[in-house]
């Protein structure tokens, strides 16, 4: 998702995949799905293309560094989630929603929010993978318009390498002036 980055958009997924797979035994590329950040980017890869395969429905949805810094992370992450599940292809009864534990959102549907979701179901943890994977694949093709920034290796997060380069070259277009760089970098 890029929650915590200093670079680029926060990305969401939602994934509806199909109704016998619930309580069904976990076989094949199933047994693989977990937390997006307990996979290598390799496993995530070879996970996404199974998910983009075999889901049901597949919605992405992005909110860009500058409406970040206009509204907040919080609510980008959640206006993030809205387009994903507005960009689903069928309409799901039900949402099960990582994170945002003890809130009500309201994303169109019914839905339940839960505390290490991508730990606990399978269809959030798919949603992680997809969300990291589109992510992580747009900071590896930003690094040549970006070059020095080292975003094919950070990915947009506050490294220490990202931060002397912050300090050496300034924010780009698209860094999150708002976010995590204020007493850290000197922003013109």
């Amino acid at each position: 998702m890029g929650r915590g980055a200093l670079f680029g958009p926060v990305v969401a997924a939602a994934v509806i995949l199909p109704p016998q797979w619930i309580n069904a035994p976990l076989k094949g590329w199933l047994r693989d799905v977990d937390d997006s950040k307990a996979l290598s980017p390799q496993k995530r890869k070879e996970l996404a293309g199974h998910i983009l395969t075999e889901a049901l429905a597949v919605g992405l949805g992005s909110v860009t560094n500058k409406e970040i810094d206009l509204i907040n992370i919080y609510q980008a992450s959640l206006e993030a989630m809205k387009r994903a599940v507005s960009n689903l292809t069928a309409r799901p009864d039900y949402l099960l929603i990582d994170g945002f534990e003890n809130r009500t959102i309201d994303l169109g549907c019914p839905g339940l929010c839960l505390r290490g979701g991508d730990r606990k179901s399978i269809s959030v943890a798919a949603a992680s993978i997809l969300a990291k994977v589109v992510r992580d694949e747009w900071m590896v093709f930003l690094e040549e318009f970006f070059a020095g920034y080292h975003l094919a290796k950070n990915k947009g997060y506050g490294t220490k390498e990202h931060y002397q380069a912050l300090k050496e070259k300034g924010p780009s277009p698209l860094h999150r002036l708002t976010f995590n760089l204020a007493g850290k970098v000197e922003l013109a």
